[in-house]
């Protein structure tokens, strides 16, 4: 089964890393999405990794390497992504809804959009490798992590292309920065391809999963979550997250 997914594994992930052009887009028509929408779906995508994190690929790789090393995959997961955002600190979406209030100067602003997009498509880098593994262990799990990972991502081509967009008066350019910040995860996706896929076992894949329920976990708690928040909906990113695993727990039902 794993072979047989591989190119849709590569081919979910390139979506999902592209949906930052989307954002992109995005920004050349609205000016502002309402912090009730934003929270709401910020938190819908928190939900859907966090449950798909535990219930699916913990519970995988527990069955596959064990109990003890099943969870010693998953803080493994969850601490590189820490050390990669001690590493490379980023400033997430809420912070860029008014670039022009932070940055007074095109130059200054351009350089926003820049570093923006740098952090992001670093950050993006372990994602397109999660995506693709679990892509490989379920096509349809896979598409799933998809989309909630789309839908965090297309804020971030927004917080990407405003800036450069309000610098440069130029939409392309917002737009082409925002797609190329997203390219980093199907990088990921093909490096973790070419190092890791022609030794994978299924001691070697349990490993994995487990790491990729870390990784999604963190990055919904320290990234997606505080987000959804700094929207200043008080209530919408519970709710959104609560929705998005009862979706998440319904399709998982229906595949069961």
């Amino acid at each position: 089964m794993v072979v047989e997914n591989f190119w849709p594994a590569l081919a979910i992930t390139t979506a999902a890393g592209l949906s930052t052009g989307i954002g992109g887009v995005i920004n050349l028509f609205v000016k502002k999405a309402t912090p009730s929408f934003m929270g709401f779906t910020l938190g819908f995508s928190a939900g859907v990794m966090i449950l798909v994190s535990f219930v699916e690929l913990l519970d995988e790789s527990i069955e596959d390497i064990g109990f003890a090393y099943g969870l010693l995959a998953f803080f493994v997961g969850m601490l590189g992504i820490f050390l990669l955002d001690f590493l490379v600190p980023h400033d997430y979406i809420g912070d860029h809804d008014h670039p022009e209030k932070n940055v007074a100067n095109e130059e200054g602003l351009m350089r926003l959009g820049k570093v923006t997009a740098m952090g992001i498509a670093i950050h993006n880098f372990p994602e397109g490798m999660a995506t693709f593994f679990a892509t490989l262990h379920d096509v349809r799990l896979g598409a799933a992590i998809a989309v909630a990972i789309a839908i965090h991502n297309i804020p971030e081509g927004i917080a990407v292309a405003a800036p450069v967009f309000a610098a440069t008066g130029s939409r392309l350019k917002g737009f082409l920065l925002a797609l190329y910040a997203g390219l980093a995860e199907p990088a990921g996706a093909l490096i973790a391809a070419i190092i890791l896929y022609p030794v994978l076992s299924p001691a070697l894949f349990g490993w994995v999963l487990g790491g990729v329920a870390g990784f999604m976990v963190a990055i919904s708690l320290d990234e997606i979550m505080p987000a959804a928040k700094a929207y200043g909906s008080e209530h919408m990113p519970i709710v959104g997250t609560i929705f998005g695993m009862a979706v998440m727990a319904g399709s998982l039902l229906l595949l069961a």
